[in-house]
């Protein structure tokens, strides 16, 4: 990836996007100004043809919100729990040139002190670091045998002491994936709920039943749905849903997906979305140190080595996927490409369904009042520019302003 046209603009305080074809949930409108000041959007207007300062054209390209992506480890040989501003920066700024102005960094299985690192550090720099939305609490409470490619010695039961300690960082937490079959799991699911943390469903063993006692204490999504999760088998002589067929068929769960190509085949994206409809899928890259690298790099997830290997990260001895090597906009261009999905449906995957999740309001959306997150993309689904709060984080091209 080549960043040498990102640059941070010293931002006008109104500017107006015009030449767009804007995305909207419902559908593409051309023909919209989208009029932004102190970095928020305050007008879509018809477009004029009026001369006015500040003018970005965007060339008669897509302009979609920013995409918003709820599991994130890292990128580029960095890795979220490195616990420094560095690391962190370099993960924003990959992930920004795929559309991305708001990520959650995600934490691997580990001992609740090195989570607590992760989260001391992220509250003390997301203030500087507009692009962090909060931390995804990925483990410890996660099931042995769905483990994936978190480390077992740090899997663990959740206690009073370790709920007790990362709610200290309720401000900071944005999310939560456990095994709701684990004992302790339903009372750290409602604390956490109480707090106004997302819980999320994964890495699980749980039969249907454990599912719907987590569902009642407020757990509502699933996490990389099809991946790491029990289905259906039997139980005696008797056949139970695991926790995908829960999750297919409760309305109110929303369902992660990895549409990287290589973690769920495009039938079983088809079926969720037969099953869910676009409203209820949040696209995730799960993206690992390895994303952003050559073929044949090889990155550690927390200790456990890894490589990149035709185009997604997997363990050293090809024994599981570790994560992806994708960014957002990957992901949109294999469900339009792949899935034959809808581009704006596709959008609101990556954009409105995953803000709503974890109540990131002003973002998600084109819409008078919220923030002016922009992805500008081509007819080749590629992104062009990206923009945070008004500010360009990243450019493939030079600006196109009128002043």
């Amino acid at each position: 990836m080549d960043f040498a046209g990102r640059k941070r603009n010293c931002v006008p305080n109104r500017m107006i996007f015009t030449n767009s074809r804007c995305i909207f949930p419902a559908g593409i409108r051309d023909g919209i100004d989208v009029v932004v000041e102190d970095g928020k959007i305050v007008d879509l207007r018809e477009r004029t043809d009026r001369r006015e300062k500040n003018v970005v054209d965007l060339g008669g390209n897509y302009l979609a919100p920013g995409f918003v992506d709820l599991h994130v480890h890292g990128a580029l040989g960095r890795d979220a729990m490195e616990a420094s501003v560095e690391a962190f920066r370099v993960i924003c700024d990959f992930h920004a040139g795929g559309g991305t102005t708001s990520l959650l960094l995600t934490t691997a299985t580990a001992p609740i002190a090195a989570i607590v690192d992760v989260l001391n550090a992220v509250r003390n720099c997301r203030s500087s670091i507009k692009q962090i939305a909060g931390v995804h609490v990925e483990g410890p409470f996660i099931s042995k045998n769905k483990r994936g490619a978190q480390r077992e010695e740090f899997i663990c039961e959740p206690t009073p002491d370790s709920i007790a300690q990362l709610l200290e960082y309720a401000d900071v937490i944005k999310r939560v994936t456990l095994a709701p079959e684990l004992p302790g799991a339903i009372k750290a699911i409602a604390q956490f709920h109480e707090r106004k943390i997302s819980v999320s469903g994964g890495h699980s063993d749980a039969w249907d039943e454990d599912a719907r006692a987590a569902f009642a204490h407020g757990m509502r999504s699933v996490t990389h749905t099809f991946n790491c999760m029990s289905s259906a088998r039997h139980d005696g002589i008797y056949r139970k849903a695991g926790l995908l067929e829960f999750a297919l068929s409760e309305p109110q769960i929303n369902c992660e997906l990895i549409a990287d190509g290589h973690h769920v085949s495009a039938t079983l994206m088809k079926m969720l979305y037969r099953a869910k409809g676009a409203a209820g899928i949040c696209l995730v890259t799960d993206a690992i140190a390895g994303a952003g690298l050559p073929e044949g790099s090889q990155v550690s997830l927390y200790s456990r080595d890894c490589i990149v290997k035709e185009g997604v990260c997997v363990l050293a001895d090809g024994s599981a996927l570790a994560g992806s090597a994708s960014r957002m906009i990957d992901l949109v261009r294999t469900l339009v490409r792949g899935v034959d999905l809808p581009l704006h449906e596709a959008i609101a995957m990556a954009t409105e369904n995953p803000a709503r999740e974890i109540g990131l309001e002003t973002k998600g959306r084109l819409a008078v009042g919220t923030d002016a997150d922009f992805a500008v993309l081509s007819q080749r689904l590629e992104v062009l520019q990206t923009f945070a709060g008004g500010e360009q984080i990243f450019s493939r091209s030079p600006n196109r302003y009128h002043t």
